[in-house]
């Protein structure tokens, strides 16, 4: 390919640069984070054969492994493509 051609190619696909993660995402991510330090803290405990270290610290490693850490990555704010509403003005 010439230089010319990879030039008009990269121009007339432009690529939006701008960082994909918003706002929303890192609050996900963080309700994510919090969700696997509450697991290991309930994995952490004294007994062996407890409720908290048998069923709620897995379960919560992996809600917050597998669900809510991909959740925070992948979501993206929906763009509204309707118009706005036009304010109707009565002639009297």
């Amino acid at each position: 390919m010439a230089k010319s051609e990879k030039s008009k190619a990269s121009k007339k696909g432009k690529l939006d640069t701008g960082f994909p993660l918003q706002r929303e995402n890192f609050i996900i991510l963080g309700i994510g984070l919090l969700v696997i330090v509450l697991g290991y803290v309930a994995l952490s405990g004294n007994t062996v054969e407890g409720f908290s270290q048998l069923t709620l610290a897995p379960i919560l490693l992996v809600l917050g492994y597998c669900v809510i850490i991909p959740v925070g990555i992948m979501y993206r704010k929906k763009k509204s493509t309707e118009n706005p509403p036009q304010q109707v003005v009565s002639g009297k």
